[in-house]
């Protein structure tokens, strides 16, 4: 699993939410999302996933750009294969606000998975997580055994499959720390079910300047 690299804030020097936004990646994004192609084009991949927001589809493409070389007859797809079950938590109402804007307290209730508080036109993390989880299944059926395929998606996202592989109350979904950019494993037992989280957040180093990562 990828996180996309660093973002153009909407708000500028206001830093907003903008969740399932499609906002573009930042100069350094971009350069992130490169690195982390290059990182993965040491593991042959079967399939690479993507959200359909650019800024993940712009990272898919890097990763799958260095699997389709000419002596690499591992990957069957051509191309990235786009799930919408992967695009970022839609903030709803809250999409362009600041964090004094939506108020910490309901912000924490929103991340202690208090439904009551879900926005407008938004999400709570237990529907995404119930989507990204369908999505991530589709992508395993069509993953063979002892293959490995890629995501290129959100924070948000790699957070609701990494919380499942650990065992994690959704409640504590949110405290999970997935740098920009960042790689996170996961392999799957096809035979029992069981879920083993090999790495999280590795973020290779490559010498490019720390990235901002504010209000998603």
């Amino acid at each position: 699993m990828v996180r996309h690299g660093e973002v153009i804030n909407p708000g500028g020097v206001r830093p907003v939410y903008y969740g399932s936004m499609d906002v573009p990646l930042s100069p350094l994004g971009e350069l992130e999302a490169i690195e982390a192609g290059a990182y993965l084009s040491k593991f042959k991949l079967q399939h690479v996933a993507s959200s359909p927001l650019s800024r993940a589809i712009f990272g898919a493409r890097e990763v799958i750009s260095r699997q389709t070389r000419p002596d690499n007859e591992y990957n069957d797809s051509k191309d990235i294969i786009v799930y919408d079950g992967f695009t970022e938590l839609n903030r709803g109402a809250w999409c362009g606000k600041t964090k004094d804007e939506i108020g910490a307290d309901s912000l924490a209730r929103f991340d202690a998975c208090d439904e009551s508080v879900t926005p407008d036109g938004g999400e709570s993390y237990p529907t995404l997580k119930s989507r990204v989880l369908k999505a991530r299944d589709k992508l395993l059926q069509i993953t063979d055994v002892g293959r490995a395929s890629a995501i290129v998606s959100h924070l948000q996202v790699t957070r609701a499959m990494l919380s499942e592989a650990l065992g994690m109350d959704i409640k504590e979904m949110a405290g999970l720390q997935i740098k920009t950019a960042s790689i996170s494993c996961i392999d799957y037992c096809m035979s029992t079910g069981k879920e083993y989280v090999k790495f999280q957040s590795f973020k290779p180093e490559c010498g490019l300047n720390e990235s901002k990562d504010g209000a998603n």
